[in-house]
Order: C-alpha cells, then sequence, then structure tokens
C-alpha cells in the first residue's frame, strides 16, 4: 500500500511547494488597469502610452511636469536646476548629488548621454528619434551610422565599426559632460518646447552598465544587435520613485517604492499592482469587486449607459455643479465634493487627442497593384463622405465632438486652427449634402475613375476591442453608398495591426494620436518624411519646407502662423482624415485617493496616488488651481477642463 501511495506523496508534495512559492504578495497600496499590456520597459523603444505610464513610475528624467498646473509646468527631476543661453540653443542641467539608481549608484551625465545615442541611433530604430535630432549633429551623425552600415558587409570589422560610431557621435554631436554632475546640450535651433521633450519618458536614462551587457555589434550586419533581457524584474535597474519586482506575461506587473529615490519620502503608496485584464467587462467587474482601484481607460459596450447614468447624477445636483464650477473647482474635486454614488464612479473630460483615418500613400499597394491613394484627390474625395456626425452621434453615442482638423482647436495657446475641409460632416442641409457627393464624385473622374470600380475594394485595417468595427462599418456604408466603391473590412489582433501600420502593410487603416506635448508639432510631425510615426508613408517636400522653416523661425507668431499653413495643407492633401476628438473615461471612486489629473494631457504620474485615510502620506487632495488663481498662465496652457456635459464624454481607446 505505501508503494502505491509513495508517487500520490511526491505529487502532493510538489504541488504543495508549487502552491507556497506561487503564493500572491499582499495586495497592492494601489491597484490598476493599464491601457493595455506593457510592450517594452526600454526607454528608447516606447511610443504606446501604457509603455509611457509605466516608465514615468519605474524612471525619471532631467525634468518632470507638474500635471496639477494648467500649463504642464516643468520642475525639477535627476537635474535640479539649469540654464539657458540668451539664443536658446544651449541647456546647462546641473544634476542633483542624491540622484541614485535602485542599485545605490548615482545617476550621472554620461548616462543620459548614453541613452539618448540610443535613441538616435538608426540601429534602435526608435519611433521618437526625430526628437533627438534636433540635438545639434545629431542628423549628420545619424546620417553618417545610416550610410555606414549600408555599406557594411559580412566579414567587414563589426567591432571597429563601432569603435568608430563611438568616436564619430563625440565628434558630431552637441552632448557634453564637463564633468559627471553637469549635461550641457547644443540644439541646432532654437525649440521653444525643448524641455518639456525632456520630461517626455523617451528621453529619461537607462542605466548604462547593465544595458550594455546585452548591447554588441552583430557580425553580419554591423549593427549594434540589443537584446532585452534586462528589462526583466529581477534583473532591471531603475532611478524612478518604484522598482520592478514582478512581471508575468498576460499576468500582473508590480512594483514597489524605490529606497533609492530622492524623493522617497513624498511617496503615500509603498506598493503599485497592474494585473492584465484586457476584457472590458471584466475590468468593470474588478473595479466593481473592489480587486483594483483606477480603469484608465473604461471601453465596455454598454459604456453609453455608464455615461447616461452619470449625466443622470449630475442632472440631479446640476446647482450643486453649478456652484463649484463657479467657485473654479476641477472636475475631479466637484465630483469629490457631490454625495456619495455609484454613478459618479466615473470620470469623463476632453483630453489632447484625435482619433483618424490613415491613407496609406505608398506608390503600390502590398499586394503590388497600383495604389489609387497616393493620388490626393481620391484621397479627398474619400474624406469628404464620411459622415462623422452619424458616427458619434448614432455608432459611438459618447458625446465626442467631430473633428474637421487634426489639431484640436483651441488646445495650444497662441495657434489658430485653420479652415476646415469640405464635407458632409459640416454640411448645413441635405441640398449641400448632396452637392458635396457629387464633387467628391467628380474629384474620382479627375483622377481617372470615370467608373468607381476601377479602383477596386477598398480595404479598411482595424484592430479588435473598444468599438473600432463599428466605425470601419459605418465608413464603409458611406464609401459605398456615396462613392459605389467596394469595401472590405480587415480585423487583427493589436500587435499585428500595429506592425502593418509600420510596415504600410494595408490600404486605409483606423488610428490615433495623443499630443505628446504642447505644440502644434506634436501632431503635424506625424506627416512630415521619414518621421518614425508616420505610418501612412507620405511625403511632401512643400509641407515639410513649412516644418521647417517654423523650426527655424524665432517669432512666435510667425512660427505659429507657419504651422497654421502646414496643418491647412495636410488637411487639403489627407494623408490622414480626422473622425472625433477623444474624451476619457476612467472609473475609480473619487472620495477614495488623490493624485489623478484632469488635465487635457493625460500623464499621469501615479507616484502622486495618496489613499485617503489609510495613514500614510498627508492626505492632502492634489488638485489643478482654482480658476479665480491660476495666475500667469504658460504661453502654451491648454484651456482648464470642465465638467462634463452631454457634449464631452467618451472613451480613449
Amino acid at each position: 500500500m505505501l508503494k502505491l501511495l509513495a508517487p500520490l506523496l511526491v505529487l502532493f508534495v510538489v504541488a504543495a511547494g508549487v502552491a507556497l512559492t506561487d503564493r500572491p504578495p499582499p495586495r497592492a497600496d494601489f491597484t490598476f488597469i493599464n491601457r493595455g499590456d506593457v510592450n517594452t520597459l526600454d526607454l528608447q523603444r516606447m511610443s504606446f502610452l501604457q509603455d509611457l505610464r509605466v516608465a514615468r513610475l519605474l524612471y525619471e528624467g532631467l525634468v518632470q511636469n507638474d500635471i496639477f498646473t494648467p500649463g504642464f509646468d516643468i520642475i525639477p527631476g535627476v537635474a535640479e536646476s539649469w540654464e539657458m543661453s540668451e539664443d536658446g540653443t544651449t541647456y546647462t542641467f546641473n544634476l542633483r548629488d542624491d540622484a541614485l539608481w535602485s542599485n545605490g549608484e548615482p545617476v550621472l551625465a554620461s548616462h543620459f548621454v548614453y541613452s539618448w545615442r540610443r535613441a538616435i541611433l538608426p540601429d534602435t530604430a526608435a519611433d521618437y528619434a526625430k526628437l533627438f535630432l534636433n540635438i545639434e549633429g545629431s542628423q549628420a551623425f545619424y546620417d553618417w551610422r545610416t550610410e555606414r552600415l549600408a555599406s557594411f558587409k559580412e566579414g567587414d570589422d563589426a567591432e571597429a565599426l563601432w569603435a568608430e560610431t563611438l568616436a564619430k557621435f563625440d565628434e558630431l554631436v552637441g552632448l557634453e559632460t564637463p564633468d559627471e554632475r553637469t549635461l550641457v546640450v547644443r540644439l541646432k535651433r532654437p525649440l521653444p518646447y525643448f524641455l518639456d521633450l525632456c520630461a517626455f519618458a523617451v528621453f529619461y536614462p537607462v542605466y548604462p552598465p547593465l544595458v550594455s551587457q546585452y548591447e554588441r555589434p552583430d557580425p553580419k550586419t554591423g549593427r549594434l544587435d540589443s537584446q532585452r533581457g534586462w528589462t526583466k524584474p529581477d534583473v532591471l535597474i531603475s532611478n524612478g520613485p518604484f522598482v520592478l519586482t514582478e512581471w508575468k506575461f498576460k499576468r500582473s506587473m508590480r512594483m514597489e517604492a524605490n529606497e533609492q529615490w530622492w524623493n522617497r519620502e513624498s511617496l503615500a503608496i509603498e506598493s503599485i499592482e497592474i494585473p492584465s485584464v484586457t476584457d472590458p467587462n471584466m475590468q468593470v467587474l474588478a473595479f466593481r469587486s473592489g480587486a483594483v482601484d483606477w480603469v484608465s481607460d473604461l471601453t465596455p459596450p454598454y459604456r453609453s449607459e455608464i455615461i447616461a447614468d452619470k449625466r443622470a447624477f449630475y442632472a440631479e445636483h446640476a446647482d450643486e455643479i453649478e456652484r463649484l464650477k463657479a467657485e473654479g473647482w476641477d472636475p475631479l474635486e466637484i465630483d469629490r465634493r457631490l454625495p456619495r454614488d455609484e454613478r459618479n464612479f466615473v470620470q469623463m473630460w476632453p483630453i489632447f487627442g484625435t482619433y483618424f483615418y490613415n491613407f496609406n500613400c505608398s506608390e503600390t499597394l502590398p499586394d503590388g497593384r497600383p495604389n489609387p491613394l497616393r493620388d490626393a484627390r481620391v484621397r479627398r474625395a474619400f474624406a469628404m463622405v464620411i459622415d462623422k456626425r452619424t458616427i458619434v452621434e448614432d455608432v459611438r453615442r459618447l458625446g465626442e465632438p467631430v473633428a474637421n482638423l487634426l489639431i484640436p482647436p483651441g488646445s495650444i495657446g497662441g495657434y489658430t486652427s485653420p479652415s476646415p475641409m469640405r464635407s458632409v460632416s459640416l454640411a448645413a442641409n441635405e441640398a449641400e449634402r448632396e452637392s458635396i457627393y457629387e464633387e467628391a464624385r467628380a474629384l474620382l473622374r479627375e483622377a481617372g475613375y470615370s467608373d468607381p470600380r476601377q479602383i477596386g475594394a477598398v480595404q479598411i485595417l482595424f484592430n479588435k476591442d473598444a468599438g473600432h468595427d463599428l466605425v470601419a462599418q459605418s465608413i464603409a456604408k458611406d464609401w459605398q453608398r456615396a462613392l459605389g466603391v467596394e469595401v472590405s473590412l480587415i480585423t487583427k489582433e493589436v500587435k499585428i495591426y500595429r506592425e502593418d501600420l509600420k510596415q504600410h502593410d494595408y490600404m486605409t487603416a483606423r488610428a490615433g494620436w495623443y499630443g505628446d506635448y504642447g505644440d502644434p508639432t506634436t501632431f503635424l510631425d506625424l506627416s512630415k518624411t521619414g518621421d518614425g510615426n508616420n505610418d501612412r508613408n507620405y511625403s511632401n517636400p512643400a509641407f515639410d519646407d513649412l516644418l521647417n522653416r517654423a523650426a527655424d523661425e524665432l517669432d512666435p507668431e510667425r512660427r505659429m502662423a507657419l504651422l497654421t499653413e502646414a496643418e491647412a495643407l495636410i488637411m487639403h492633401e489627407v494623408p490622414i482624415v480626422p473622425l472625433f476628438y477623444y474624451t476619457t473615461l476612467y472609473q475609480s471612486d473619487p472620495t477614495r485617493f488623490t493624485g489623478i489629473t484632469p488635465h487635457p494631457r493625460t500623464n499621469q504620474n501615479l507616484y502622486l496616488v495618496d489613499i485617503l485615510g489609510d495613514g500614510k502620506g498627508t492626505d492632502e487632495i492634489k488638485r489643478m488651481p482654482r480658476s479665480d488663481s491660476h495666475g500667469t498662465r504658460s504661453p502654451n496652457a491648454p484651456t482648464a477642463p470642465t465638467p462634463p456635459t452631454t457634449d464631452t464624454a467618451g472613451d480613449a481607446s
């Protein structure tokens, strides 16, 4: 009998051991559902919102944004102070003595040089490499490296090329370290938003002694081959408020307070957990059950009903809301001061982003056929007949504003929006709609398509979830009805969809963009020739020239005028057709914690979270300044948000 039981006993011991070793840690102080699973923790390779949100927890740059000021004011980070030259082209950053990595080693000026070099190298293929090309000599270095890699042949000395590359970088690029606590940055021209860029996560440093162990020149191509093993939780060394302690693929990510962070005493939470919950319905259930504190992107199919409940709650307290608005409180503080009600556990406000459709502007389509969308007249015709009102009012039903321009009007101080392109979305009556339809058909005939069927099947690419399929169906009906073209819908998993965009492997595709910094170029650069985010493969010398002239223009008003002209051109050429402006939809109990900002830029720095009444932190409410005490506003300060009405609600998918 004992022999028969022995195998079962072994299995029991093994199972017990697994259970004990896989026992979950205690619930984190703050648990939230991110916008999606994190793709990478390599700062220089980031581009997605969920990655950048986590980056601001694990890392810290030279400076930070004060997310509770209307102008997203610049405040110290690793740099405790900085100076700018009179001509605006040279910045000198003075690093604080107590800036340390999570292993206790000091954060050095040379670490920033190393990290920024990674971003500039064509080997890295960083989406945001173009932002670093504002540094003097960086474009020349990028071009030199690109040419040397193109001429490299297997059998050439890859190590020698890398040594030559390092020397060439030091020779050409305007980055200097007079000492390890001083970083000097020389720009090729004044850049009004340079400090805002330094607060952007891709400009944060990585730890060179660690990352360099995972990089080596490839003997076959000469390129610097970068492995990602250094981003694992038991390996990663970071310099931000938290350290990574757990990252289970498609399960969860956990962080603990970084004892080496210079501002450690400011933290009111000791741990953060991010469970991987991708199903929108399960996200809602996770919040309602108390498993999570905050859902960063609420997208269940019944969210319009959730919004309707919130509006009904607001209607019941309309007088109190008007009183609080008159006192100048921000929308989140207004929610916090209203009677406790589950209908109030949703936050809605406009944000700095646009949902749009891409047109592939390549000479040929992925299957080798000539691309009809290469012709701007064809793109214009397709754009003109999209009924955006139907999309936002009947399909989305979330009150998102129709977008007739790429840059949300009024979102950037000093910038004047151009006139929008003629489209059915702006038609005042049925006769005007029919006139626009006929104008679109005439554009197709002018482009050589007297019979729209000559264009062939027009494919729309989109990813699953968040209602993208319903938007695509509405657009397909518009194109079929107004232009008589055949349309097919292609749905792909988000990672494959993203890769298809990067490879221009599509015909038309849904897309969206959140501004990274408070300047029109954060949207306009998307269509600049060669930009890492130019998924449309669009190239127009006239457009590029306007952006280049604006970059050289020292007069702020003239610079903004050039950028207005650039947006007008891009709206006429239509590589992008804007559909609506994003609004955000969060789920949380505003009376339970503070630290979330209602600012349109939506850069939530979650290390600012303070659980109210838990005995940790100060329990001081973090809020936007009251509107009667804003003081001097930044010239790029966005309009302060207001509580949602029937015109402001939605998701940020």
